[in-house]
């Protein structure tokens, strides 16, 4: 066997991204943004390690490669496992398409996109199959076509690489991950700041020409497939090249350890980065946004926090009355906008219990989310701390042993649970409770009796009341109070629930089904409760994760994050509007002050009642930091950005003021720098804690 010709189409491919990867750092070692000097060992270092690095990354990418490749074979189609392999394919398509499967369960366009890639591989496979005439001609263009894929994504990175480095001076990082999860926003950014057309003319023009000759070089892989013999030996230097490629990799990467900045920079590989940013979740602050000196941060802060002191947030809470240890029970409720219920203008009566709950709770009404996912939710009402950019703190790998709500509880006799109907490994919910002192109660903790229904996401919202009730039953028996804070699962698409419980049908999966189906489940929770002994001695708090959307005109439209949130315990809170600006980090806080606790306290947000809290509000995506003060929004961005835009109510909204959501957002002519420099202070100091590691509980 000739090993470099049955190889070829690996060793074309090589050569043309490490030819790719060498001409993109020479254009970026001499880029006006490279604003270095470089030593001849750093230039030496980022080009060895740099081509290096490269090799193995590419054996990493060429997966897909050696698995289209080992397969190709003329035998399959022989009789009758070419017919047996036919009908099995299209027994799956079949299944897919007509029958209740997975991806029709989470619905969207999952199985649209799993019908579609099936039917094409059962297509082809069956024009291989019953075309033995056009065999050749057939798999000529479908190895041109797998070729041609990898070239435009290897010249589609570069030119990738080129801009993120026009735009930030560093390969990629979590902005990078971001730009993934924002595709529309991405999309029309890049549509109106480049020449696409040409520009993926030219790409597409390039990548053709060089098909075109990788094919003609390598064609003889298909003209004379490799024996089976000859695939297992070619198989077995490629897995040892994968598994050297796994620990080479990390090792080349700790190599990037130059003074300069930029040499490590440019040493790195562009793919590994853009999967470690997507590893690590995180996004330096101190690198990209606007920055005032650590001790100029931390006494504007004490500004809007009087009883701080020094560069941390520890103080201590005190209050005249007696502590107060009944039990809490926090309910979010899955992406639940303000805007779904009736006070804030509905008309739907999707709500009604909550709508008819709220009138006998304390409603806050003008609170706002800090962000968009769940998990900055769940990390707003555990850690009462800013959206820090990047991922959520609940899916970092420093995400233990926090200062939480859950931390003050178990210091005042509590027991201490989350209760989620889903599986708790999603999205690290499981690991960052746990790390913080819960107890888990998700889907695996139930019995099969205990499950009449379940989607992709987990148990409905009635089977989770159900054991909410069973566990908080067993907890009053214990003599200890219990603090439970329960997630929904069913107000999320596919938007699946129960038929025959609400006048919207399960199957129909629609938005407002979901939301009326979780309000249900909601009512039958109280049902429940208010039989049990221990509701009487029991605060119950509601409020959303995040607004069912975050798409709007502007990069952080006002709108979308507005949340519904009340504390609802008859004999024990009064029924009445809090109507001032507020956070969602600030409820629980709030929560502790109504139950007068004492203790030393980490919190960036506020017990709102108390006489010396200042309004304002912090919203945020991943790297758009955004504050609201004075009907104005403050948003610090990468590159040290900073923007402002005045809140103006919208006319004609047929609810009380206190309850109106729409703003128009107008850009400010004149710098309000006194909110720049507020703004600043929370993300700034939340980000230089975090960093520090100085909000870890305290023990």
């Amino acid at each position: 066997m000739n090993f470099l010709k049955k190889s070829s189409p690996f060793n074309y491919l090589l050569l043309f991204y490490i030819a790719v990867s060498f001409v993109l750092r020479v254009v970026l070692f001499f880029h006006p943004i490279t604003q270095t000097s470089f030593t001849w060992i750093d230039t030496l270092s980022l080009f060895v390690f740099g081509f290096i690095s490269d090799i193995f990354i590419f054996v990493l990418m060429s997966g897909f490669l050696w698995l289209y490749l080992i397969f190709i074979s003329n035998s399959k189609y022989f009789k009758p496992y070419g017919y047996i392999l036919f009908g099995l394919l299209l027994s799956l398509l079949l299944y897919v398409s007509f029958g209740n499967t997975i991806l029709n369960e989470y619905g969207g366009a999952l199985p649209k996109i799993g019908i579609t890639f099936i039917a094409i591989k059962t297509v082809l496979f069956g024009l291989l199959l019953f075309l033995p005439k056009y065999r050749s001609q057939i798999r000529f263009w479908l190895f041109s076509f797998v070729i041609f894929l990898y070239v435009v994504l290897i010249l589609q990175n570069g030119i990738s690489e080129y801009f993120f480095w026009n735009e930030f001076g560093v390969k990629y990082n979590f902005i990078a991950v971001n730009y993934l999860i924002y595709t529309n926003e991405v999309i029309g950014n890049i549509m109106e700041s480049y020449p696409v057309i040409p520009l993926f003319s030219g790409l597409f023009i390039i990548a053709g020409i060089v098909t075109y000759l990788i094919v003609k070089k390598s064609k003889n892989y298909i003209e004379s497939i490799p024996a089976f013999v000859e695939k297992i030996k070619l198989s077995g230097i490629y897995l040892v090249l994968f598994g050297l490629s796994l620990f080479a990799i990390p090792f080349l990467s700790a190599k990037e350890n130059s003074q300069n900045i930029f040499a490590n920079e440019l040493q790195a590989n562009g793919i590994y980065r853009f999967y470690l940013a997507f590893m690590n979740s995180e996004l330096d602050y101190f690198k990209f946004y606007k920055t005032v000196p650590s001790s100029e941060a931390f006494a504007q802060l004490k500004q809007q926090i009087p009883s701080i002191s020094g560069e941390t947030t520890l103080r201590q809470i005190k209050n005249e009355a007696a502590e107060n240890h009944k039990n809490v029970v926090l309910i979010t409720i899955e992406s639940y906008s303000a805007e779904f219920m009736k006070m804030y203008g509905s008309e739907k009566n999707i709500t009604p219990f909550l709508d008819s709950l709220a009138t006998k709770s304390l409603v806050f009404t003008n609170l706002y989310a800090v962000g968009n996912r769940t998990v900055r939710g769940l990390e707003a009402v555990t850690l009462c701390f800013p959206p820090t950019a990047g991922e959520s703190v609940v899916k970092r790998k420093d995400n233990k042993n926090k200062f939480s709500t859950g931390n003050i509880f178990k210091q005042k006799g509590y027991n201490v649970k989350f209760m989620y109907g889903g599986d708790s490994f999603f999205d690290n919910m499981g690991d960052f409770f746990s790390g913080n002192g819960y107890e888990i109660v998700d889907k695996k903790t139930f019995t099969p009796e205990e499950i009449t229904f379940s989607n992709v996401w987990g148990v409905c919202d009635e089977d989770m009341a159900n054991k909410a009730i069973k566990v908080m039953n067993e907890e009053a028996k214990q003599g200890k109070p219990f603090f439970n804070h329960w997630m929904t699962v069913s107000n999320h698409r596919p938007f699946t629930y129960p038929n025959n419980k609400i006048d919207i049908p399960g199957d129909v999966k629609s938005r407002d089904g979901g939301v009326k189906y979780t309000d249900f489940a909601i009512k039958k929770f109280f049902e429940m409760a208010k039989k049990q002994p221990w509701f009487a001695n029991t605060v119950f708090v509601i409020i959303a994760d995040h607004c069912a959307s975050s798409a709007g005109k502007t990069e952080l439209p006002a709108d979308k994050y507005r949340i519904p949130a009340l504390i609802y315990s008859p004999g024990f809170v009064q029924p009445k509007n809090y109507t001032n600006l507020m956070s969602q980090i600030d409820i629980m806080p709030t929560v502790f002050g109504l139950l007068n606790f004492d203790y030393q306290s980490k919190f960036y947000g506020q017990d709102v009642l108390k006489p010396d809290y200042k309004p304002r509000a912090l919203i945020a995506t991943y790297q758009d930091l955004g504050f609201i003060k004075d009907n104005v929004l403050t948003i610090i961005s990468p590159k040290q950005k900073v923007k402002q835009f005045q809140l103006t109510l919208r006319p004609n909204q047929k609810v009380a003021p206190d309850f109106q959501i729409f703003h128009d957002q107008i850009p400010l002519t004149k710098e309000r720098t006194d909110l720049v420099n507020e703004t600043i202070s929370y993300y700034q100091t939340a980000s230089d804690m975090l960093k520090k590691k100085k909000y870890q509980k305290i023990n």
